[in-house]
């Protein structure tokens, strides 16, 4: 888990330069403001950011690592709900007024992410103006996101929303390739790991990616678009409209 001893150390970067669409946006006025607050952390696969009935001291804007939300039942089945990267926050509910975390979030792809103090995000949202105004609507793009999911995983195959989770992943990484297991496929997805085997394997005779020892890659993204059902696009274009 990341702790104090991580690699943290003060935002250095100029403001034209941060990765996070939330954050890059907004005018310099409020980036000041926020400057000295935020703390860049780098963050390893599976680092846990927020605990489940832990209360919120952070929140965590993604600029590189790929975090994943997810619930856990009594019996420890967990399901990712949602991924969050450069184009969000993670601890939107402490912006909407709730005291404790009642998701577990954990970093998929490792990268860095910038923190700031929950404290600080209130003062400066009560503001109004247009660090509120770009959450209300990040807010609006990821209950689509939730909404379409669970309409998803009622209606459409396996295979279907494997090429979803694909497009997403792919969608919020630098480069082609990424590291996921089948074990931690069919976690994601929910699904039995000898169905996601399978799935895999169909997909890679198909020529649409490659997964060689844990690592998939992307070798037609048009193709995988094709193969996936419509919440991809629908989820696309909202983020899209929203956040640009």
């Amino acid at each position: 888990m990341a702790t104090e001893s991580t690699d943290v150390r003060a935002l250095s970067k100029p403001t034209n330069g941060l990765k996070n669409h939330v954050l890059k946006r907004l005018p310099v006025p409020t980036i000041r403001r926020l400057r000295k607050h935020l703390k860049e952390i780098t963050v390893a696969r599976r680092d846990v950011l927020l605990g489940i009935n832990r209360p919120y001291r952070y929140v965590y804007f993604p600029e590189s690592a790929l975090v994943s939300l997810s619930t856990v039942l009594k019996d420890g089945t967990e399901t990712e709900i949602a991924s969050i990267g450069c184009e969000g926050m993670l601890g939107l509910p402490a912006f909407l007024g709730a005291k404790k975390n009642q998701r577990r979030a954990f970093c998929q792809m490792p990268g860095t992410v910038l923190r700031l103090p929950v404290a600080v995000l209130l003062k400066e949202t009560h503001r109004g103006g247009p660090f509120a105004d770009a959450l209300h609507r990040y807010a609006l793009a990821l209950f689509t996101q939730l909404g379409q999911l669970a309409t998803c995983n009622r209606r459409h195959t396996i295979e279907q929303r494997c090429c979803c989770w694909l497009l997403v992943t792919h969608d919020r990484v630098a480069g082609n390739s990424f590291d996921a297991t089948h074990e931690f496929l069919s976690q994601m997805l929910s699904a039995r790991r000898s169905g996601v085997t399978v799935i895999a394997g169909s997909l890679q005779r198909a020529g649409l990616i490659s997964y060689t020892r844990g690592q998939i890659t992307i070798l037609n993204r048009k193709g995988l678009e094709k193969a996936a059902c419509e919440c991809y696009g629908v989820v696309r274009r909202e983020f899209d409209r929203l956040l640009g």
